[in-house]
């Protein structure tokens, strides 16, 4: 085995470990299922612990939702997939613990020893393994010190036999060409683009009987979404500003706070360009001085740019030391030095003079008005969430909370488009989403202090539109299929002349040329779709792109460009993607082979008691 690829594996079972500690560890609450089933079944000799694949499930779960931000049910886990694959996993561990046994191979206590002190759940405050941490953190995610370093163990025993299945084990040279070859090649097209002007004569208006078989044949482009009628009482910090004063005190602790923006100090643009050494930037300076090159003949003389020198608008603190007060000696935009900066001697350009800026608290106070009033509507909000929770708990409707609160009465036919008024807020449409019939109410939080809460009077499955009420949409989309289907014939018959061995330079239309073109080089993408689906040169092709048509042509098929930047690292990211994949696969058909040959046995009932704690 190569040294990286020990290095690899380590590093995997390391992580895997991490892993298993700081998600595994998440307090299940499966402990045996009261001592009557201790497992889901069986491979060979080895069991497969329920608190195990309970354990596994959570996981995943979590790690879902972490990914989306949405919690997933167990149904829609296993409608996903997700179910069966966390128990492949269990039962591929399984076979790969009972073929370990088998063969005699484990790994020692100094080793589980030394990973457990390793992991930073069981450190104490001075960084170092703290027996009563390692202790406390098992028995609250119940589990005891033997299971864990069980568990332990039988990961670092299957991280060996993966290491040695897979061991050595790199994608041949010839897969990796192809497959650069393929991803890399580049070609060069020419191209007809045609919109609604190249059309001998406009698209006319459809008939009446055109309209009603595009309405007929595409009813779900004319269906209104799932609708739910909903009706919401909101209390918002703007709702409450016109009844707020601002807060003397607590202007002028903004005002504080904001400081910086209020006083400034007096400021310059600068440029300063560094020099290795004094005696370098005091022969610059000289021929500046002297006429003999200008200030930016210098800086493109070290190779720079002016944005490379920009120091933006400093004050003199920032500037340092006696090139500061240099600098801001000056009473004019010129150049100061050679001085010492902190980055070596240099030269300073002055391009302009900010004056200082004071705004007084007086004048200030308008600017600070706003955000004083939402500080306090908020705060206002805050203290009143616990009196209307316990209204609505008291049986109080969104009416009765409008009629007797600062909250407002609203209603929203809402459906996964809506954005405006409170359904801008995430938090809404989140709570509008999770709605059902007959929930009551309850006050939920807005992210910028506001408060709401919601009840679903009805939902209106998705209906389709009379055509009386949609027949101008109707229309619009009849003329631009009407024009693309025009454009595709016309595209055609110039595509048959191409064919047919005419020149495109001869077909009287507007002809394109691009060159070397990578994947994904020819926009919009349908484009290079197409110019990598041509097999052959002088192969051609008719792409619609919505209402409009392009006519392409491959002209060159060239090999990938060894000299361009990222060639070698996508060489190096395409061997290492396809080694680890062969590694994959090598290692899954192993332990499908060894499950096979030990036998396997699976408890359906204990599965089902498993999943019944997720409901």
């Amino acid at each position: 085995m190569s040294k990286s690829k020990g290095k690899q594996f380590s590093k995997t079972l390391v992580w895997m470990m991490l892993i298993f500690v700081v998600l595994g560890l998440g307090g299940f609450g499966v402990s045996n299922f009261g001592g009557r089933v201790e497992s889901i079944g069986s491979v060979g000799d080895t069991e497969i612990s329920t608190d195990s694949y309970a354990r596994a499930l959570q996981r995943e779960l979590r790690a879902r939702t972490a990914a989306t931000g949405q919690n997933m049910s167990l149904a829609e886990a296993q409608a996903s997939g997700l179910v069966d694959a966390v128990r492949a996993q269990e039962i591929s561990n399984a076979a790969l613990d009972n073929e370990m046994h088998r063969i005699g191979v484990s790994v020692g206590d100094d080793q589980v020893a030394r990973e457990v002190m390793r992991l930073d759940a069981f450190k104490g405050p001075d960084g170092s393994f703290d027996r009563e941490a390692y202790r406390y953190v098992l028995s609250q995610n119940g589990m005891t010190e033997t299971q864990f370093e069980t568990s332990l163990r039988k990961e670092a025993a299957r991280s060996l036999l993966q290491t040695a299945v897979v061991a050595g084990l790199d994608a041949p040279k010839t897969y990796v060409d192809t497959l650069y070859t393929y991803i890399a090649e580049r070609r060069s097209v020419s191209l007809i683009h045609l919109t609604a002007d190249a059309l001998d004569a406009p698209v006319p208006d459809p008939t009446e009987d055109q309209i009603k078989a595009r309405y007929e044949a595409t009813p779900e482009a004319y269906t209104a979404p799932m609708t739910r009628k909903i009706t919401y009482a909101w209390l918002s910090p703007e709702a409450m500003a016109d009844t707020i004063e601002p807060d003397e005190a607590l202007l002028r602790q903004l005002y504080e706070q904001h400081i910086d923006e209020f006083v400034q100090p007096e400021k310059r643009l600068v440029e300063r360009l560094v020099f290795s050494s004094m005696n370098e930037a005091q022969t610059a300076m000289d021929k500046i001085e002297a006429g003999e090159e200008s200030f930016d003949d210098a800086v493109a003389a070290r190779g720079l740019a002016i944005d490379d020198i920009d120091m933006g608008d400093v004050s003199e603190v920032q500037i340092g030391g006696e090139a500061g007060r240099a600098v801001f000696a000056l009473t004019e935009p010129g150049l100061a030095g050679p001085l010492m900066s902190d980055l070596g001697p240099a030269i300073f350009r002055v391009n302009a003079i900010l004056a200082k800026q004071e705004i007084p608290f007086e004048e200030a106070r308008e600017r600070l008005a706003p955000e004083a009033v939402h500080s306090r509507a908020v705060r206002m909000i805050a203290d009143k969430i616990n009196d209307y929770d316990d209204l609505l708990a008291a049986g109080a409707t969104l009416e009765d909370l409008a009629r007797e609160t600062e909250m407002q009465l609203g209603q929203i036919d809402y459906t996964a488009d809506s954005d405006q008024g409170i359904a801008a807020y995430q938090d809404f449409r989140e709570a509008a989403d999770a709605a059902v019939e007959g929930d009551f109410p309850e006050i939920k939080e807005l992210d910028d202090g506001g408060i709401f809460a919601l009840r679903l009077d009805r939902e209106i499955p998705p209906t389709l539109r009379p055509l009386e009420a949609v027949q101008d949409q109707v229309v619009s989309d009849w003329r631009r299929a009407e024009t693309a289907r025009r454009l595709a014939d016309k595209a055609e018959a110039l595509k048959a002349r191409i064919d047919g061995g005419e020149e495109m330079t001869a077909l009287g239309v507007d002809v394109t040329s691009e060159t070397a073109l990578s994947r994904g080089g020819l926009m919009p993408q349908p484009l290079s779709d197409a110019m990598f689906r041509l097999a052959d040169i002088g192969d051609s092709a008719v792409v619609p792109v919505g209402a409009e048509v392009w006519l392409i042509r491959l002209d060159e098929i060239l090999p990938p460009d060894a000299d361009a930047p990222g060639a070698e690292m996508l060489r190096r990211n395409i061997a290492a993607q396809a080694g680890q994949g062969l590694a994959q696969d090598l290692y899954a058909y192993f332990a499908q082979a060894v499950t096979n040959a030990a036998g396997l046995s699976l408890d359906q009932a204990a599965i089902n008691a498993v999943h019944a704690q997720f409901r």
